[in-house]
Protein backbone atom coordinates (compact mmCIF):
# COMPACT_ATOMS: atom_id res chain seq x y z
CA UNK A 1 0.00 0.00 0.00
CA UNK A 2 2.52 2.18 1.05
CA UNK A 3 4.48 2.02 -2.73
CA UNK A 4 1.45 2.64 -4.25
CA UNK A 5 0.72 6.32 -2.06
CA UNK A 6 4.27 7.01 -2.90
CA UNK A 7 4.47 6.19 -6.61
CA UNK A 8 2.64 9.22 -8.33
CA UNK A 9 2.56 7.59 -11.55
CA UNK A 10 0.77 4.19 -10.01
CA UNK A 11 -1.79 6.76 -8.09
CA UNK A 12 -2.73 8.67 -11.60
CA UNK A 13 -3.30 5.36 -12.77
CA UNK A 14 -5.58 4.21 -9.85
CA UNK A 15 -7.60 7.90 -10.38
CA UNK A 16 -7.88 7.29 -14.14
CA UNK A 17 -9.70 3.26 -13.41
CA UNK A 18 -11.52 4.89 -9.93
CA UNK A 19 -12.96 7.91 -12.56
CA UNK A 20 -13.68 5.59 -15.50
CA UNK A 21 -15.56 2.87 -13.04
CA UNK A 22 -17.83 6.26 -11.88
CA UNK A 23 -18.60 6.86 -15.43
CA UNK A 24 -20.36 3.68 -15.73
CA UNK A 25 -21.59 3.14 -11.71
CA UNK A 26 -23.40 6.55 -11.48
CA UNK A 27 -25.79 6.27 -14.64
CA UNK A 28 -26.77 2.77 -13.76
CA UNK A 29 -27.17 3.99 -9.93
CA UNK A 30 -29.18 6.77 -11.73
CA UNK A 31 -31.16 4.21 -14.31
CA UNK A 32 -32.09 1.90 -11.33
CA UNK A 33 -33.45 4.83 -9.01
CA UNK A 34 -35.44 6.06 -12.18
CA UNK A 35 -36.81 2.55 -12.87
CA UNK A 36 -37.77 2.35 -9.03
CA UNK A 37 -39.74 5.43 -9.14
CA UNK A 38 -41.63 4.71 -11.88
CA UNK A 39 -42.70 0.85 -10.83
CA UNK A 40 -43.61 2.65 -8.23
CA UNK A 41 -45.72 5.28 -9.93
CA UNK A 42 -47.46 2.59 -12.21
CA UNK A 43 -49.50 1.35 -9.41
CA UNK A 44 -51.07 5.15 -8.70
CA UNK A 45 -52.41 5.13 -12.23
CA UNK A 46 -55.13 2.61 -11.00
CA UNK A 47 -56.14 5.07 -8.42
CA UNK A 48 -58.65 8.23 -8.44
CA UNK A 49 -57.54 10.43 -10.58
CA UNK A 50 -54.77 8.45 -11.01
CA UNK A 51 -54.62 10.27 -14.31
CA UNK A 52 -53.30 13.53 -13.55
CA UNK A 53 -49.91 11.47 -12.94
CA UNK A 54 -49.75 9.89 -16.44
CA UNK A 55 -47.79 13.18 -17.91
CA UNK A 56 -44.81 13.22 -15.51
CA UNK A 57 -44.94 9.37 -15.50
CA UNK A 58 -44.47 9.42 -19.32
CA UNK A 59 -41.52 12.29 -19.21
CA UNK A 60 -39.94 9.60 -16.36
CA UNK A 61 -40.15 6.91 -18.96
CA UNK A 62 -38.61 9.35 -21.62
CA UNK A 63 -35.58 10.15 -19.32
CA UNK A 64 -34.92 6.77 -18.41
CA UNK A 65 -34.85 5.83 -22.20
CA UNK A 66 -32.72 8.54 -22.40
CA UNK A 67 -30.01 7.79 -19.75
CA UNK A 68 -30.15 3.73 -21.30
CA UNK A 69 -29.13 5.49 -24.57
CA UNK A 70 -26.39 6.94 -22.80
CA UNK A 71 -25.18 3.83 -20.86
CA UNK A 72 -24.99 2.01 -24.38
CA UNK A 73 -22.80 4.47 -26.07
CA UNK A 74 -20.41 4.24 -22.71
CA UNK A 75 -20.60 0.37 -23.45
CA UNK A 76 -19.47 0.87 -26.94
CA UNK A 77 -16.90 3.82 -25.89
CA UNK A 78 -14.42 1.12 -23.76
CA UNK A 79 -11.56 1.43 -25.59
CA UNK A 80 -8.07 2.57 -24.12
CA UNK A 81 -8.11 5.99 -24.89
CA UNK A 82 -12.02 6.12 -25.88
CA UNK A 83 -12.10 8.79 -22.41
CA UNK A 84 -9.32 10.96 -23.96
CA UNK A 85 -9.01 13.96 -26.31
CA UNK A 86 -8.55 13.64 -30.59
CA UNK A 87 -6.72 14.73 -33.35
CA UNK A 88 -7.93 14.88 -36.43
CA UNK A 89 -6.26 15.70 -39.84
CA UNK A 90 -8.41 16.17 -43.31
CA UNK A 91 -6.13 15.42 -46.52
CA UNK A 92 -8.23 16.48 -49.79
CA UNK A 93 -7.78 14.03 -52.49
CA UNK A 94 -6.70 14.22 -56.37
CA UNK A 95 -8.66 17.17 -57.61
CA UNK A 96 -7.00 20.69 -56.62
CA UNK A 97 -9.54 23.43 -55.84
CA UNK A 98 -12.18 20.99 -55.67
CA UNK A 99 -10.90 18.16 -53.23
CA UNK A 100 -9.96 21.51 -51.26
CA UNK A 101 -12.60 22.94 -50.81
CA UNK A 102 -14.38 19.49 -49.85
CA UNK A 103 -11.61 19.34 -46.99
CA UNK A 104 -12.43 22.91 -45.83
CA UNK A 105 -16.51 21.83 -45.64
CA UNK A 106 -15.71 18.61 -43.93
CA UNK A 107 -13.51 20.77 -41.25
CA UNK A 108 -16.60 22.68 -41.04
CA UNK A 109 -18.86 20.21 -40.33
CA UNK A 110 -16.54 18.77 -37.30
CA UNK A 111 -16.36 22.59 -35.45
CA UNK A 112 -19.82 22.54 -36.30
CA UNK A 113 -20.52 19.01 -34.67
CA UNK A 114 -17.84 19.61 -31.67
CA UNK A 115 -19.62 22.61 -30.46
CA UNK A 116 -22.78 21.26 -30.44
CA UNK A 117 -21.52 18.62 -28.21
CA UNK A 118 -19.69 20.60 -25.89
CA UNK A 119 -16.16 19.90 -26.96
CA UNK A 120 -13.47 22.43 -27.48
CA UNK A 121 -11.03 22.43 -30.53
CA UNK A 122 -8.22 23.78 -31.77
CA UNK A 123 -6.40 24.33 -35.25
CA UNK A 124 -3.17 23.28 -35.05
CA UNK A 125 -1.92 23.36 -38.74
CA UNK A 126 -4.17 24.26 -41.70
CA UNK A 127 -2.10 24.75 -45.02
CA UNK A 128 -4.48 27.14 -47.35
CA UNK A 129 -5.49 26.23 -50.52
CA UNK A 130 -3.88 27.90 -53.70
CA UNK A 131 -7.76 29.00 -54.83
CA UNK A 132 -10.06 28.04 -52.06
CA UNK A 133 -10.11 25.35 -49.40
CA UNK A 134 -7.25 23.98 -47.80
CA UNK A 135 -4.31 21.39 -48.67
CA UNK A 136 -4.53 19.73 -45.20
CA UNK A 137 -5.58 20.81 -41.24
CA UNK A 138 -5.02 19.43 -38.06
CA UNK A 139 -7.02 20.19 -35.30
CA UNK A 140 -7.44 18.49 -31.14
CA UNK A 141 -10.78 18.20 -30.13
CA UNK A 142 -11.11 18.47 -26.26
CA UNK A 143 -13.32 17.10 -24.00
CA UNK A 144 -14.75 13.47 -22.72
CA UNK A 145 -15.22 10.96 -24.87
CA UNK A 146 -13.56 12.82 -27.82
CA UNK A 147 -11.52 10.62 -29.33
CA UNK A 148 -14.21 7.30 -28.41
CA UNK A 149 -16.77 9.60 -30.88
CA UNK A 150 -14.22 10.50 -33.74
CA UNK A 151 -12.12 7.40 -33.93
CA UNK A 152 -15.41 6.30 -35.93
CA UNK A 153 -15.01 9.10 -38.67
CA UNK A 154 -11.67 7.62 -39.73
CA UNK A 155 -11.94 6.53 -43.74
CA UNK A 156 -12.14 8.84 -47.12
CA UNK A 157 -14.98 10.57 -47.55
CA UNK A 158 -16.41 11.29 -50.90
CA UNK A 159 -18.90 14.15 -52.52
CA UNK A 160 -20.92 14.21 -55.62
CA UNK A 161 -22.07 17.92 -56.41
CA UNK A 162 -22.19 20.23 -59.43
CA UNK A 163 -18.65 21.86 -58.87
CA UNK A 164 -18.89 25.64 -58.05
CA UNK A 165 -15.81 25.97 -60.09
CA UNK A 166 -16.49 24.53 -63.00
CA UNK A 167 -17.84 27.40 -65.48
CA UNK A 168 -19.88 24.56 -67.66
CA UNK A 169 -21.52 23.37 -64.76
CA UNK A 170 -20.75 19.60 -64.67
CA UNK A 171 -20.81 17.14 -62.16
CA UNK A 172 -17.83 16.67 -60.15
CA UNK A 173 -16.44 13.65 -57.28
CA UNK A 174 -14.27 14.54 -54.85
CA UNK A 175 -12.37 13.08 -51.96
CA UNK A 176 -10.92 13.39 -48.58
CA UNK A 177 -9.28 11.63 -46.13
CA UNK A 178 -9.94 12.02 -42.20
CA UNK A 179 -7.98 10.14 -40.17
CA UNK A 180 -8.31 10.22 -36.30
CA UNK A 181 -5.59 9.80 -33.46
CA UNK A 182 -5.98 9.78 -29.65
CA UNK A 183 -3.99 12.40 -27.70
CA UNK A 184 -1.31 10.21 -25.86
CA UNK A 185 -0.85 11.43 -22.79
CA UNK A 186 2.48 11.76 -20.91
CA UNK A 187 2.55 8.32 -18.86
CA UNK A 188 2.27 6.23 -22.06
CA UNK A 189 5.68 5.01 -23.78
CA UNK A 190 5.92 6.25 -27.12
CA UNK A 191 9.61 5.68 -28.41
CA UNK A 192 10.76 9.13 -29.17
CA UNK A 193 14.08 10.46 -29.13
CA UNK A 194 15.27 13.64 -29.32
CA UNK A 195 17.65 13.23 -31.65
CA UNK A 196 15.18 12.20 -34.11
CA UNK A 197 13.92 15.16 -34.40
CA UNK A 198 14.52 18.22 -36.61
CA UNK A 199 13.04 21.22 -35.53
CA UNK A 200 12.40 24.33 -37.12
CA UNK A 201 11.11 27.90 -36.27
CA UNK A 202 9.75 30.04 -38.41
CA UNK A 203 7.39 33.63 -38.15
CA UNK A 204 3.32 32.59 -37.85
CA UNK A 205 1.81 33.77 -41.32
CA UNK A 206 -2.28 34.90 -41.38
CA UNK A 207 -3.95 35.65 -37.89
CA UNK A 208 -2.86 35.70 -34.65
CA UNK A 209 -2.18 39.00 -33.89
CA UNK A 210 1.04 41.38 -33.93
CA UNK A 211 3.42 39.33 -31.68
CA UNK A 212 3.03 36.03 -33.15
CA UNK A 213 3.40 37.34 -37.04
CA UNK A 214 6.52 39.15 -35.80
CA UNK A 215 8.42 36.73 -33.75
CA UNK A 216 9.80 33.27 -34.85
CA UNK A 217 7.49 31.63 -33.16
CA UNK A 218 5.74 29.05 -35.19
CA UNK A 219 7.59 25.50 -35.08
CA UNK A 220 8.07 22.61 -37.81
CA UNK A 221 8.98 19.11 -36.26
CA UNK A 222 9.96 16.84 -38.33
CA UNK A 223 10.76 12.95 -37.11
CA UNK A 224 13.55 11.74 -39.17
CA UNK A 225 13.07 7.91 -38.86
CA UNK A 226 9.65 8.38 -40.15
CA UNK A 227 9.13 11.16 -42.06
CA UNK A 228 6.30 12.55 -39.98
CA UNK A 229 6.07 16.71 -40.10
CA UNK A 230 3.75 18.56 -37.98
CA UNK A 231 3.80 22.28 -37.92
CA UNK A 232 2.07 24.55 -35.27
CA UNK A 233 2.10 28.30 -35.19
CA UNK A 234 -1.50 29.35 -33.83
CA UNK A 235 0.18 29.59 -30.28
CA UNK A 236 1.48 33.20 -29.06
CA UNK A 237 4.71 31.02 -27.72
CA UNK A 238 7.57 29.00 -29.34
CA UNK A 239 7.49 26.88 -26.81
CA UNK A 240 3.58 26.00 -26.40
CA UNK A 241 3.71 25.82 -30.10
CA UNK A 242 6.47 23.25 -29.99
CA UNK A 243 4.70 21.45 -27.15
CA UNK A 244 1.20 21.18 -29.37
CA UNK A 245 3.49 20.02 -32.25
CA UNK A 246 5.39 16.87 -30.45
CA UNK A 247 1.96 15.81 -28.74
CA UNK A 248 0.41 15.15 -32.56
CA UNK A 249 4.04 13.47 -33.41
CA UNK A 250 3.43 11.41 -30.24
CA UNK A 251 -0.08 10.70 -31.32
CA UNK A 252 1.00 9.63 -34.95
CA UNK A 253 3.99 7.41 -33.60
CA UNK A 254 1.48 5.45 -31.33
CA UNK A 255 -0.58 5.09 -34.40
CA UNK A 256 2.00 3.41 -36.46
CA UNK A 257 3.35 1.06 -33.32
CA UNK A 258 -0.54 0.37 -32.82
CA UNK A 259 -1.09 -0.26 -36.71
CA UNK A 260 2.15 -2.88 -36.98
CA UNK A 261 0.93 -4.82 -33.97
CA UNK A 262 -2.29 -5.51 -35.46
CA UNK A 263 -0.71 -6.71 -38.81
CA UNK A 264 1.44 -8.90 -36.71
CA UNK A 265 -1.92 -10.30 -35.18
CA UNK A 266 -4.20 -10.53 -38.01
CA UNK A 267 -1.49 -10.97 -40.52
CA UNK A 268 -1.10 -9.72 -44.27
CA UNK A 269 -5.53 -10.93 -44.74
CA UNK A 270 -6.92 -9.09 -41.99
CA UNK A 271 -10.65 -7.13 -42.54
CA UNK A 272 -9.40 -3.65 -41.19
CA UNK A 273 -9.83 -1.64 -44.06
CA UNK A 274 -7.11 0.73 -44.97
CA UNK A 275 -7.63 4.77 -45.75
CA UNK A 276 -7.23 5.06 -49.54
CA UNK A 277 -8.81 6.35 -52.36
CA UNK A 278 -11.62 4.45 -53.69
CA UNK A 279 -12.56 2.74 -50.16
CA UNK A 280 -15.00 5.67 -49.05
CA UNK A 281 -16.84 5.31 -45.74
CA UNK A 282 -19.44 7.75 -46.48
CA UNK A 283 -20.96 9.37 -49.74
CA UNK A 284 -22.54 12.98 -49.66
CA UNK A 285 -24.46 13.42 -52.77
CA UNK A 286 -25.63 17.19 -53.76
CA UNK A 287 -26.13 16.10 -57.49
CA UNK A 288 -28.53 14.64 -59.22
CA UNK A 289 -30.06 13.66 -55.88
CA UNK A 290 -29.45 14.72 -52.28
CA UNK A 291 -28.38 11.80 -50.00
CA UNK A 292 -25.66 11.03 -47.53
CA UNK A 293 -25.12 7.77 -47.48
CA UNK A 294 -22.79 5.22 -44.10
CA UNK A 295 -21.00 2.90 -46.94
CA UNK A 296 -20.24 0.49 -43.24
CA UNK A 297 -24.00 0.74 -41.65
CA UNK A 298 -26.08 1.53 -44.51
CA UNK A 299 -27.39 4.35 -42.55
CA UNK A 300 -28.89 7.59 -45.03
CA UNK A 301 -30.12 11.05 -44.47
CA UNK A 302 -31.55 13.01 -46.93
CA UNK A 303 -31.37 16.34 -45.02
CA UNK A 304 -27.70 16.82 -46.30
CA UNK A 305 -27.78 20.53 -45.08
CA UNK A 306 -28.17 19.26 -41.62
CA UNK A 307 -24.99 16.69 -42.11
CA UNK A 308 -22.56 18.78 -43.17
CA UNK A 309 -23.60 21.78 -40.20
CA UNK A 310 -22.46 18.73 -38.06
CA UNK A 311 -25.76 16.57 -37.58
CA UNK A 312 -23.44 13.29 -37.54
CA UNK A 313 -24.75 11.71 -34.30
CA UNK A 314 -26.52 8.81 -36.06
CA UNK A 315 -23.71 7.66 -37.93
CA UNK A 316 -21.16 7.98 -35.47
CA UNK A 317 -23.42 6.06 -33.03
CA UNK A 318 -23.94 3.12 -35.92
CA UNK A 319 -20.46 2.54 -36.36
CA UNK A 320 -20.09 2.59 -33.01
CA UNK A 321 -22.73 -0.42 -32.56
CA UNK A 322 -20.56 -2.52 -35.09
CA UNK A 323 -17.44 -2.70 -32.49
CA UNK A 324 -17.24 -3.48 -29.03
CA UNK A 325 -14.12 -1.80 -26.78
CA UNK A 326 -13.27 -0.18 -29.88
CA UNK A 327 -12.19 -3.58 -31.76
CA UNK A 328 -14.03 -5.07 -35.29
Amino acid sequence: MEETWSSPRRMQELRKKKSSYEDVLNPLSTASDRLSYIKGSVGVLDEEEGEMFLEELTAGIKKLKSLLDELEIRYLLSGEFDRGNAILTIHPGAGGTESQDWAQMLLRMYLRWAEANGYETQVVDMQPGDEAGIKGVTLTVRGLYAFGHLRTESGVHRLVRISPFDANKRRHTSFSAVIVYPEIEDDVEVDLKEDDLKIDTFRASGAGGQHVNKTSSAVRITHLPTGIVVSCQNERSQHRNKEVALKVIRARLYDIGLRAQEKKIEGAGGDKKGIAWGSQIRSYVLQPYRLVKDHRTGIEVGDVDSVLGGNIGVFIKEALKGTVGGKK
